[in-house]
């Protein structure tokens, strides 16, 4: 009868051995899989292309083609600081970011034309404040380290110190991350290269009241009496017509500003651009932001106009941007290699 028993209760726990439910796989806990972050092996990197081309430009195309044939992560749509932060938290899979590339419009008058907010104005100092204080960043702490490399291509955003270390604190959480920006022109889908660095020189004229090129190359050699160059071929040159030759291209600056006639205690005559560039100058706002941009008053083409109660001031400008290629030094035939290490070509914060 003892055996019998022995038996039964081997078969009872055999059975239960057979029917007893596998053990519950558990996912890991997420301060687990914030650990896995900081290896190496779950580096991602992702490039946002934060703009669209208008008119006959192809500037943002021709970044995306860039490093889409890189086989790097492209996202659009992102187009403002605000939305990249989002992005970066929501999309981070608990891989840790190696390369933030941020592809923008920029210039040296208007500043990067990325926007703060979504829908929002461009980014300043102020802007870029005020984000801080409205858009939480917890997701980022995990996911951008301090040997994140945050690269922003936007032609010379490296002459900006101030935005630059205000960006850097946009991203910065617990870990102060990498930032590059070049002080010259980026080139995204050169004829000869699909991406490089350009030298640029600048010239002014009143929109559509060209004085000619011969007087636009004794200005430039006026403005830039050390650079030895032939101004004259520089101006006509359009594109590129040789690996690091010299060309120009041009776009305009508008400025703007509405009176309301009330305040104007005596109604200025404005019939002539001198009789509109004297009153300009004696507004101590209209010359303030003209002293900011740094391109004379005489250089715009100005025009009132009168509509309701209001005074109408615009002005526009034509900048002529002669580029120079940075090249290699010990080959000039071919295109200097963009190392961010480089300091003599990006600002490294």
């Amino acid at each position: 009868m003892k055996a019998l028993c022995n038996l039964l209760v081997t078969i009872v726990c055999a059975l239960q051995s057979c029917t007893a439910p596998a053990p519950e796989i558990t996912e890991l806990r997420p301060e687990k899989q914030l650990k896995q972050i900081r290896d190496k092996d779950q580096e991602q990197s992702v490039v946002f292309i934060a703009g669209f081309d208008e008119g006959n430009s192809t500037y943002y195309a021709n970044a995306k083609s860039y490093f889409t044939d890189r086989g790097m992560q492209v996202i659009e749509g992102q187009e403002s600081l605000e939305e990249i932060i989002k992005w970066l938290g929501e999309h981070h899979n608990y891989k840790r970011y190696g390369a933030i590339h941020i592809v923008s419009h920029s210039n040296p008058w208007r500043g990067i034309s990325l926007k703060a907010k979504k829908n929002g104005a461009r980014i300043t100092l102020d802007k870029l404040k005020e984000l801080k204080e409205t858009v939480p960043l917890p997701m980022l702490d995990s996911f951008v380290k301090g040997d994140t490399k945050i690269i922003f291509h936007a032609c010379g955003l490296g002459e900006n110190q101030a935005l630059l270390k205000e960006l850097q604190t946009v991203f910065t959480v617990d870990e102060i991350p990498q930032l590059y920006a070049s002080r010259y022109f980026t080139v995204f889908g050169g004829k000869y290269a699909g991406h490089y660095l350009a030298k640029p020189y600048y010239g002014y004229y009143p929109t559509a009241e060209s004085s000619g090129p011969l007087a636009l190359a004794q200005e430039m050699k006026q403005r830039y009496p050390t650079i030895s160059m032939d101004w004259m071929n520089a101006l006509k040159t359009k594109g590129e017509t040789q690996p690091g030759g010299v060309y120009t291209y041009k776009f305009n600056i508008p400025v703007s500003w509405e009176f309301d006639l009330d305040a104007i205690t005596a109604m200025p005559n404005l019939d002539t651009k001198e009789a509109i560039m004297d009153w300009i100058v004696q507004d101590e706002a209209i010359a303030t932001a003209l002293f900011e941009l740094g391109i004379p008053v005489e250089k715009y083409r100005w025009r009132t106009k009168l509509q309701d109660n209001k005074l109408l001031v615009k002005g526009k400008t034509t900048v002529l941007c002669v580029l120079e290629p940075l090249m290699d030094p010990n080959d000039r035939t071919e295109y200097q290699k963009l190392t961010l290490e480089d300091t003599s070509l990006y600002q490294h914060l």
